[in-house]
């Protein structure tokens, strides 16, 4: 058999083992409405149809605000569509120099260097630490996102020590385990974005200056929404120039695209001249740059919208629990709701989708452990009353027929 005959056979077993399994992926064609936010176009065969969307990244709905749309519109007929290159070539505009400055300033850090995504800050961010010093070892919490890993697994000569999820003893008994002398860098997140909860970051700190290790953050599902200007929880818990390195995107609660890591000068300048990922990447579009700037400043005077966000989910809770329906508990905006079986949830969501026109992203193997599937949940501060009633009562009837009503 030639290598291309034996590759495709290995593509056709793996996504029919993918579909018997119900974990094969099928995107929705949905078209985001800009003014009417969170209903969009459902393009499918059969014609178009208006649905509500329960799972978009765009928490705040900054991706449709009048003056990030402004902003993108001057930046496009000022700059141009593209940034030309490389940060190093020519892709390096006022818009990029403004937003990282802004991005270190919400932070409380010397420097901030942009990425073009949030999963390429993490990847090339984290590898570039890790390949700093010989021997350094890495202690990553059990749930670091894909990109945190990939980070690491990239990072050669470096050694990753896997800690339990939000376990301080668990961090600390491994942590004293290890070489007194080696380098150490402590990567976890603050909101987990599949199960909602929330890392204790001071006292993770606290262990951190124990044992001489460096502290990575990853705020990508905070950035924006928590603390007093958008810093995240970091920020609201007070403890941000505690740690040495926070990730951070512009895709989520500043509703546009990238990512940015954001610390001292010298450290975020080593990485500017270090990590592969920047030097090799074209630059964000001038629009992006624009728009996200924009972003972060509305954010940064105006709480409307984290208040807001804060009390929508606060209703969706206080509606899925007084239906009886197996919320997973957490106390972030994200709301999971259990199904606990990768066909069953694909097939729930479908239903929420067709029958009642709603959509709900299916979390399945390997985004969360087997026998955990979920729906991924946020009210964003665009979600109604109505709205959430309306989720409440196709939930009630989706569930009971392909799901166990209480979470274990």
């Amino acid at each position: 058999m030639t290598t291309r005959n034996a590759f495709l056979t290995h593509c056709r077993d793996n996504l029919g083992a993918l579909k018997r399994e119900g974990r094969y992926r099928e995107f929705a064609h949905l078209e985001k409405l800009a003014g009417r936010f969170p209903t969009y176009l459902w393009h499918r065969p059969e014609g178009v149809r208006e649905v509500t969307v329960w799972s978009s990244n765009d928490y705040l709905g900054m991706g449709a605000h009048p003056a990030v749309l402004a902003a993108a519109t001057r930046a496009i007929a000022e700059h141009g569509a593209g940034a030309g290159g490389t940060r190093n070539i020519s892709g390096t505009s006022p818009l990029h120099a403004a937003l990282e400055a802004e991005l270190a300033s919400l932070h409380g850090k010397g420097g901030a260097l942009l990425f073009g995504s949030g999963y390429m800050a993490n990847q090339a961010g984290i590898a570039a630490i890790l390949e700093a010093l010989p021997g350094f070892i890495v202690f990553s919490d059990a749930k670091n996102h894909a990109s945190m890993i990939a980070g690491m697994r990239g990072a050669k000569g470096a050694s990753k020590v896997i800690w339990r999820h939000n376990d301080l003893a668990d961090l600390e008994a491994k942590l004293a385990a290890a070489p007194a002398e080696a380098p150490k860098l402590i990567a976890f997140e603050s909101v987990y974005s599949m199960d909602g909860d929330i890392a204790p970051i001071g006292a993770i700190c606290d262990l951190a200056e124990k044992y001489g290790a460096m502290t990575y953050l990853d705020e990508v599902h905070a950035v924006g929404l928590y603390g007093a200007t958008g810093g995240g929880i970091s920020e609201r818990d007070g403890v941000a120039a505690r740690v040495d390195l926070i990730e951070g995107t512009l895709a989520k609660g500043f509703g546009v695209l990238g990512g940015y890591v954001a610390g001292d000068a010298e450290v975020v300048d080593y990485i500017r001249s270090v990590a592969g990922g920047l030097i090799f990447t074209t630059a964000l579009p001038p629009a992006v740059a624009g728009a996200a700037l924009e972003s972060v400043r509305v954010l940064k005077r105006d709480p409307a919208r984290r208040t807001a966000l804060a009390e929508r989910a606060r209703a969706l809770k206080s509606a899925l629990d007084a239906a009886g329906l197996p919320r997973m508990d957490g106390p972030s905006h994200i709301v999971p709701v259990w199904v606990g079986e990768a066909e069953a949830c694909r097939q729930v969501a479908r239903r929420l989708l067709e029958e009642h026109a709603l959509y709900a992203t299916p979390i399945n193997y390997p985004t969360v452990p087997r026998g955990t599937e979920r729906l991924r949940l946020c009210a964003t501060p665009f979600h109604t009353d109505a709205m959430i009633a309306e989720l409440v009562a196709a939930l009630r009837a989706v569930l009971p027929r392909t799901a166990p009503l209480a979470a274990e």
